[in-house]
């Protein structure tokens, strides 16, 4: 409670000081109203901050503009399209780096290729991998599916165990085929991501030599 009525006494304070000072060196407020007529005063009204006001000094010119108060809900778009701004400036600033990095990371667009295609052969190494091993599991599979099937045949009960152990195989084959089917789609969006970066990284090449002219 203390601390809270010495800022309030601080604020008080610092506004009389304020207004006494501006008093002394001539300082006049002028704003314009809701209707385009011109006000001055000595003090700081409500209208004055309402519709914002200048600062003048006793030789008529403006030393400060002080724009309108907001409503709530202006202040709340003002803050919107400040954060988009300060977003926007932040993306564009993490694009700068990373073009700059790319540019001193690539001498020419050779090695930009090769790093490229490095890339894609060690997803096309993953894809064969798990193709293999999806063949091996496909397989073991179909022959536990064999032996269910020999014993139906047989007119016997198939145990439980080679029913569990079919439904376990078959979560194993099909996490092994989910696991292709995404790094097939890996594949083919990191290839569409190096044909759009070379043609990026030839456009910045192009613009750094006709600066350099």
């Amino acid at each position: 409670m203390r601390k809270l009525v010495y800022a309030v006494a601080t604020i008080l304070a610092t506004t009389v000081l304020t207004a006494h000072a501006q008093k002394a060196t001539g300082v006049r407020y002028h704003w314009r109203d809701g209707k385009g007529l011109s006000h001055y005063s000595d003090s700081l009204t409500a209208e004055a901050m309402k519709y914002g006001y200048d600062l003048v000094n006793d030789q008529g010119y403006v030393v400060r503009h002080v724009e309108r108060q907001l409503s709530p809900e202006e202040r709340a778009a003002a803050d919107k399209v400040a954060a988009e701004r300060a977003a926007q400036r932040r993306a564009e600033e993490a694009r700068r780096r990373a073009d700059l990095q790319m540019l001193n990371a690539y001498g020419d667009e050779v090695s930009l290729k090769q790093a490229q295609q490095a890339e894609l052969d060690s997803i096309d190494q993953q894809i064969n991998t798990t193709r293999l091993n999806l063949h091996s599991q496909e397989k073991t599979l179909a022959d536990l599916l064999g032996r269910a099937a020999e014993l139906e045949r047989a007119k016997e009960k198939v145990p439980k165990y080679l029913v569990d152990s079919i439904a376990d195989q078959r979560n194993v084959v099909s996490g092994q085929r989910g696991t292709l089917e995404r790094l097939q789609d890996r594949r083919d969006t990191a290839e569409k991501d190096a044909a759009r970066q070379l043609e990026h990284y030839r456009a910045l090449r192009k613009a750094q030599d006709e600066q350099r002219q």
